[in-house]
């Protein structure tokens, strides 16, 4: 059975990026495999304790601007970030039927936003990849913005930038965090990704309703 929203009281679709519309294995694999190994090689560290400076680093700037940012990461480690992610574009790929569930949205008249933290350069290499634009009415970083979307004022924002109405809007996310950050902006309606990652376990959602697979929405039944 699918999984039933009131689609009748919804008139735009915000969708996050990474872990929502793109496998989350990508960027998992980019910032906790590929950059701890080269940043261990190129400072003779065993890998170990490599991760560990990493970790100090993401840790300070969680849920800022700063840790969606490649041009602060690749100045802080002293790696050029964009150049390991051409290494591994064979990874960018669409979570499982993404691209109906966007077709019937977009049938259905539904405005679709892409709402990404993703820095625009990330944002690019992963619209020239998949064809993102292609499937979507627009396209968002909130890097334009100058807030993350854990901020409120990211979606003061987001309201400047875009005509919608937060009561007759669905957010898609994998973050409960970034979720509760819109329901407290007043977005009306909040949807979870349960397995943003195809390689990790499944992570648990409680305050959310939420999906492993696109599939359970289809057919939207508007």
């Amino acid at each position: 059975m699918p999984t039933r929203l009131p689609w009748h009281q919804i008139d735009t679709v915000l969708l996050d990026m990474d872990g929502t519309l793109i496998d989350l294995h990508f960027d998992n694999h980019l910032w906790q495999q590929l950059v701890p190994e080269r940043y261990a090689e190129q400072h003779g560290l065993p890998l170990a304790e490599a991760r560990a400076r990493i970790d100090a680093h993401y840790h300070a700037v969680n849920g800022t601007l700063n840790w969606y940012c490649v041009d602060y990461w690749s100045q802080t480690l002293g790696l050029d970030i964009r150049a390991l992610k051409q290494e591994i574009l064979e990874k960018i790929q669409w979570r499982p039927h993404a691209i109906p569930f966007l077709a019937e949205l977009r049938a259905a008249g539904k405005k679709l936003v892409l709402f990404t933290n993703a820095h625009p350069a990330s944002l690019s290499v992963k619209d020239t990849r998949l064809g993102l634009g292609e499937h979507l009415d627009q396209l968002v970083s909130t890097h334009e913005l100058g807030w993350s979307k854990e901020s409120q004022h990211c979606w003061q924002a987001l309201a400047q930038r875009l005509a919608f109405d937060p009561a007759r809007t669905l957010f898609v996310d994998d973050s409960e965090r970034i979720l509760r950050a819109a329901a407290d902006y007043g977005i009306g309606f909040q949807l979870a990704i349960q397995n943003p990652d195809s390689r990790q376990p499944e992570q648990q959602i409680t305050a959310f309703p939420a999906i492993r697979d696109y599939a359970e929405l289809l057919p939207l039944a508007v």
